[in-house]
């Protein structure tokens, strides 16, 4: 029996529909991430979407920023804020409820951990540095072990590490600041909350004394 031409075109559009709902689909593996159908990590974000960045398999594990370019011109003192998260070791300059960038940190280690609260930004500097921890040479100008102003032997002289961009969260010393990460993205400071070189001095710059920074577990 051959279909009506209007009927054919209507079964045509469905299948389509069908087919199209499958296709676009997301399965979830058993850790909730979406995967193939193999069961290999999927991504079905767009590429350059934060979904897409936050998909992709070695979140948050990776070492790369993500910056959303159209929000950071209009992100300022006024409307920003600041989100570390110690589980995942990601910090998020803020407009409101989006993100605009979100980039690796490094927090305390167990022995010296940083306190999860919600702080307000004490002080400002650009060049910082620790008058706690560092290096410590001898008289002759030699590197000794030790890295506190304790540790100097006589004729020696203490140099604190840099701390560039410091944003103070305590008065007993604990800021958010530029500082080395460990490519293994693990806890690493004295309690501070290292951030990379590139991505400090923008955040640095669109903040203010007071602004809200929530540090989560």
């Amino acid at each position: 029996m051959k279909l009506p031409k209007s009927l054919f075109s209507i079964i045509a559009s469905v299948l389509a529909l069908v087919l199209a709902s499958c296709a676009n689909k997301v399965v979830l593996g058993p850790d909730g991430k979406p995967v193939d159908s193999r069961g290999r990590p999927n991504n079905p974000f767009p590429p350059g979407t934060y979904e897409h960045f936050k998909a992709e398999p070695d979140y948050p594990k990776t070492m790369k920023v993500w910056k959303n370019d159209q929000l950071l011109p209009s992100t300022h003192e006024g409307n920003s804020r600041i989100v570390i998260s110690l589980p995942i070791q990601r910090g998020f300059l803020m407009k409101g409820d989006e993100v605009v960038i979100d980039y690796p940190i490094s927090s305390g280690v167990p022995s010296r951990p940083t306190p999860p609260g919600n702080y307000k930004i004490l002080e400002k500097i650009v060049d910082k540095s620790s008058n706690a921890y560092g290096k410590v040479f001898d008289a002759e100008g030699n590197q000794v072990g030790g890295e506190t102003p304790k540790d100097v032997p006589e004729g020696g002289k203490f140099v604190g590490a840099p701390m560039r961009y410091w944003m103070r969260l305590t008065w007993d010393g604990i800021g958010h600041h530029i500082g080395p990460i460990p490519r293994s993205r693990r806890a690493a400071s004295h309690a501070c909350i290292r951030g990379p070189s590139a991505v400090m001095p923008i955040v640095y710059g669109k903040v203010k004394i007071g602004t809200l920074v929530s540090v989560e577990e």
